[in-house]
């Protein structure tokens, strides 16, 4: 494995997270580089350093907001997967899948959990927040649930969820998702393409 490494900072709830963990994914393995995921929650990332993302929901410009949609889902298509935008609860609280995140990440089922959490939100529309929905996301991970939701009362696990997003606020970040190669922070799924460029430098 390369000792090159990768941060992603990332909250299920996001659209264009779902986009840019699906790209991350094999682009990181085919340069055998380790992912180092870190779960966030973005609203608080919003509510400190970008505010102006709720003024741009509460008015947003009907133009820009229709080419949004159509760039959404040519990118969902690129990569081969089926995003519902808007669904049908947005936005959403992913409190407890973030913080199941924090809780799996040392098992090596963090990226499974949160696979499942995305493709049910936002790939068949089903709310990450509802408890029964949040088994439905551990059965299809291969993880048991009861435990895991014993596991993310702990204040150890909320306190690494919150030391995350205020980790990603004072390097600059603004939302999810945002990846960093070393010091150099990338924002978004269209970002991946350079965030590969830079890996390929330092690996040269």
């Amino acid at each position: 494995m390369s000792e090159v490494g990768l941060e992603v900072y990332f909250d299920c709830s996001s659209p264009w997270t779902y986009l840019g963990f699906h790209n991350v994914l094999p682009m990181a393995e085919r340069l055998g580089v380790e992912i180092d995921w870190k779960p966030i929650l973005v609203g608080g990332v919003f509510n400190t350093a970008n505010p102006s993302v709720y003024e741009g929901r509460a008015k947003p410009v009907k133009v820009k907001a229709r080419y949004h949609l159509k760039d959404m889902q040519d990118w969902a298509r690129r990569a081969g997967l089926t995003i519902k935008f808007p669904p049908s609860v947005f936005p959403v609280n992913s409190v407890s899948v973030m913080r199941a995140c924090i809780a799996l990440k040392p098992e090596g089922k963090l990226v499974d959990f949160a696979r499942a959490a995305f493709e049910l939100y936002w790939g068949e529309d089903r709310d990450m927040s509802d408890d029964a929905v949040f088994g439905d996301i551990c059965t299809r991970a291969g993880v048991d649930a009861d435990r895991l939701r014993a596991r993310i009362r702990s204040q150890k696990i909320k306190d690494q969820l919150r030391a995350n997003t205020d980790e990603l606020i004072a390097r600059g970040g603004f939302g999810s998702p945002t990846m960093f190669v070393g010091d150099d922070m990338y924002f978004g799924n269209d970002r991946i393409v350079l965030v590969e460029e830079a890996l390929w430098r330092l690996r040269s």
